[in-house]
């Protein structure tokens, strides 16, 4: 049955937290009310099923590197395969809509040893329509075949509420239930989410289940929410670091969770926070060019508000009894250390008194454990602490890889995010140093600071039929 526009505002509100009325469930309460992949298993062979995949990777020159994501999904895809199905794997990769996932296509190729067709010009976004020529491809497809529609960003109706307000629905909530209708009609009404890293606001993961017969959680994702998630959630030490500045908005919800006692922070993070506290102190702390309005058109740029938010973190943390571990030296982009960041100036890496400092607290937080037995001995890594890539700003997070090594040994479970924190430990460090590695950091980080996953939301609503409740 379509979906209305009433009902799609409705959806919508309950996806964006608009309805404070609502109680949020615990983590395991949506795991345990969203379907797993088994309920699909009586689908017929031919069927067409929906696959929002990991997609979001760079595969590397050889299988195995870069693809982490990619193999995640794997068990979920031959489940299907083995049953027939036609699956139709879509996604995004990077925020830009100009990126293509043909080199992810032809990576899942080589994982399941057959072509993986990608699909380009999939949507009429003027219609919001299936084009025909999409639908010609899946109706082609053989049984047990996979494809793969492209970019999912590319199309500015999957991104439209990133930043969306209650005002904006009324003149949202037609389109998106106009899309939503059409792929279950037009592609298929089953749908898997196996996208552990997809916790953004993307329409493909929050809305198009309103429309769908069935949803269910993908393998990867369902033991990943139900076993090593579950325990990280315990986390005392979290390492915060990274280029996203609104990563803050995690680091404030982590904080006022009230479980973390210690936050060692790096990146544009640590700079938001070092001018904080420094405000703090009735001082001042210069980023450079981090805060240079002429460059605020840069990932790096760190807008005002994101200080004053950073502010009020310090002042939490203070009233829970969190530590916060900030830099004290720096890497600058000519390569020279310095304590200090002037005009022109950006900070790459952290320096040799901050590698330092580090493994101090690393220490002074084993010694915490030991004083005080009840903590929970979890930390959870995320991001890297500079422009790794380049080996003139790789050797803060080199040195950090050995201080999880240190903090396993000592008896506590690490957990690191995906992305950059996972290629960093396969480049410094080896897969036995920690307890586990996921495929993305931000999913993990939303669950930390105990806000519901936007996903999990959608996938119970639909699981639980709330639009035909509506009608």
């Amino acid at each position: 049955m379509p979906v209305t526009a009433e009902q799609m505002k409705q959806w919508c509100r309950r996806i964006l937290g608009l309805c404070p009325e609502e109680t949020h469930l615990g983590l395991e309460e949506y795991v345990r009310s969203i379907p797993q992949l088994d309920s699909l298993a009586e689908l017929p062979a031919g069927s067409v099923v929906l696959v929002r995949g990991d997609v979001d990777c760079k595969p590397g020159p050889q299988v195995g590197q870069g693809d982490i994501r990619l193999r995640s999904m794997l068990e979920t895809l031959q489940f299907g395969r083995q049953h027939g199905w036609k699956q139709v794997v879509f996604g995004h990769i990077g925020r830009k809509p100009e990126g293509t996932l043909e080199k992810v296509a032809a990576r899942l190729g080589e994982l399941l040893e057959e072509e993986v067709p990608l699909v380009r010009d999939w949507l009429d976004e003027d219609q919001l329509q299936i084009a025909p020529a999409a639908r010609e491809a899946i109706a082609q497809a053989e049984p047990g075949s996979v494809l793969m529609l492209e970019n999912t960003r590319r199309y500015q109706i999957e991104r439209v509420l990133w930043k969306a307000s209650e005002e904006d629905l009324d003149q949202l909530a037609p389109r998106l239930a106009a899309l939503a209708s059409a792929v279950a009609e037009q592609i298929s009404p089953y749908y898997v989410n196996e996208a552990f890293a997809a916790g953004s606001l993307d329409t493909s993961t929050t809305v198009l289940p309103a429309a769908m017969q069935q949803v269910a959680l993908g393998r990867y994702v369902a033991g990943q929410f139900s076993g090593p998630l579950l325990r990280c959630l315990e986390a005392t030490l979290v390492v915060f670091s990274g280029l996203k500045i609104d990563k803050l908005d995690d680091l404030e919800a982590i904080v006022r969770r009230g479980r973390v006692r210690v936050v060692f922070s790096a990146g544009s993070l640590a700079m938001a926070l070092k001018k904080a506290a420094a405000r703090l102190q009735g001082e001042d702390f210069s980023l450079g060019v981090a805060e240079d309005p002429q460059h605020s058109d840069k990932p790096y740029y760190i807008p005002p508000e994101r200080i004053d938010q950073a502010t009020e973190i310090l002042r939490q943390g203070e009233q829970h009894g969190v530590k916060f571990v900030l830099p004290v030296d720096f890497v600058l982009q000519d390569g020279s250390v310095s304590e200090q960041i002037g005009p022109g100036q950006q900070q790459l890496d952290v320096g040799p008194r901050t590698r330092a400092l580090f493994e101090q607290e690393i220490g002074n937080y084993l010694q915490l454990l030991e004083q005080q037995p009840e903590l929970p001995r979890v930390a959870f890594h995320n991001g890297v602490f500079g422009k790794f890539e380049d080996e003139r700003f790789a050797e803060g997070t080199r040195h950090f890889v050995g201080q999880l090594k240190r903090l396993k040994e000592n008896g506590v479970e690490v957990y690191v995010g995906g992305g950059e924190g996972g290629t960093a430990l396969e480049r410094y460090g080896q897969p036995d140093w920690v307890t586990h590695v996921f495929t993305a950091g931000g999913t993990v980080l939303n669950a930390l600071g105990g806000e519901p996953v936007p996903y999990l939301v959608a996938l119970r609503m639909a699981a639980q039929g709330a639009v035909r409740q509506w009608s």
